[in-house]
């Protein structure tokens, strides 16, 4: 029996097109677990990936979706049995490996994390790698001794997926959260999750010729890098730490190193796409813990796989806020 699926071709050309198609279970890759995908979700890396040139895809035919969350069907690996829920982020799924744009997925099971208890199959799609992500970097920040009450905590990017969750995370643990933001548009939206203030983007977003400012950030979750990580690393206080989880902004890092060695500087680079299963595990559990589920719910639009060519392309050119929340079965 057929499913549907997100299939992107490429053609002699060189062009790639995506259309949703019905396909059969034994054109899904080698993998110890089959599940049954409830939803999926849209990142960065699948817009490239749905979008023209194929962005991140090493293979054609290809169904893209580095994100899924749903029901083991079945599995030939003793932790995974049928009926169990299950997240996958990360593992480059979706890119080099066929991924959860599609009612149905195999993989490894090496790959897959338990649903923590409290969390819907929807509710961690809509978390998804954005939020992963965000939790990571503010674990990170905490182990480098982030607290409340030093000051405000900046969330640059506020109005994406991994900013809309940063802002949500640290507001409900008590910190007071600075949102940035070139979208004013979104400033309502960012209060309604926790920030206390908005900085408008162009405040932030040129280098200063001169490496320190005034002492103003207890710590960062960075996800646009560039020209406003090297600016935001001169304004940070004596010992705090940037948490850097995306180039938006671009890759090159115009910065000195003077803000490291003059005030003690961290900047720590958060990786979710390989990140051991004992953290993944451990982020799973504080996401369950200290996302407030009501404010995930305003972050969350709703779309079915059809919506996808189009949703690729809006969060390449920065239009997309908060959370895509893909019901692959719609």
């Amino acid at each position: 029996m057929g499913f549907n699926a997100l299939i992107v071709e490429k053609d002699e050309e060189g062009k790639t097109s995506a259309s949703v198609q019905e396909i059969t279970e034994d054109r899904l890759p080698a993998g110890d677990v089959t599940v049954a995908v409830d939803f999926s979700t849209v990142n960065y890396k699948d817009g490239l990936c749905v979008g023209p040139g194929g962005g991140l895809v090493r293979a054609y035919p290809h169904v893209p979706g580095i994100d899924f969350a749903g029901t083991v069907e079945a599995s030939s690996d003793d932790r995974y049995k049928p009926g169990d829920k299950v997240v996958l982020t990360g593992w480059r799924v979706g890119e080099a490996h066929w991924g959860g744009y599609a009612q149905k997925a195999r993989v490894k099971a090496d790959w897959l994390v338990p649903l923590p208890e409290g969390l819907t199959t929807r509710q961690a799609m809509a978390v998804g790698t954005a939020g992963f992500t965000a939790m990571l970097a503010v674990m990170a920040l905490e182990d480098h001794g982030l607290k409340t009450g030093n000051g405000p905590v900046l969330v640059t990017g506020a109005a994406g997926g991994v900013g809309s969750v940063a802002t949500a995370i640290l507001a409900a643990k008590g910190y007071e959260v600075a949102g940035v933001t070139g979208r004013p548009e979104t400033e309502n939206y960012l209060k309604s999750l926790g920030a206390s203030q908005i900085v408008p983007r162009e405040e932030i977003n040129e280098t200063n010729k001169r490496p320190l400012e005034s002492e103003s950030w207890s710590g960062c979750v960075d996800a646009v890098g560039g020209a406003m990580l090297a600016r935001v690393l001169g304004q940070m206080k004596y010992g705090a730490s940037v948490a850097a989880v995306g180039l938006a902004g671009g890759a090159a890092l115009p910065a000195t190193v003077i803000p490291f060695l003059l005030r003690g500087i961290n900047l720590l680079g958060i990786d979710s796409v390989m990140q051991p299963y004992e953290n993944r595990v451990r982020a799973w559990g504080e996401i369950a813990r200290h996302l407030p589920m009501s404010k995930l719910d305003e972050m969350v639009q709703p779309a079915t796989l059809a919506d996808l060519p189009k949703l690729g392309r809006d969060i390449l050119k920065g239009q997309v806020k908060g959370r895509v929340v893909v019901d692959v079965n719609a």
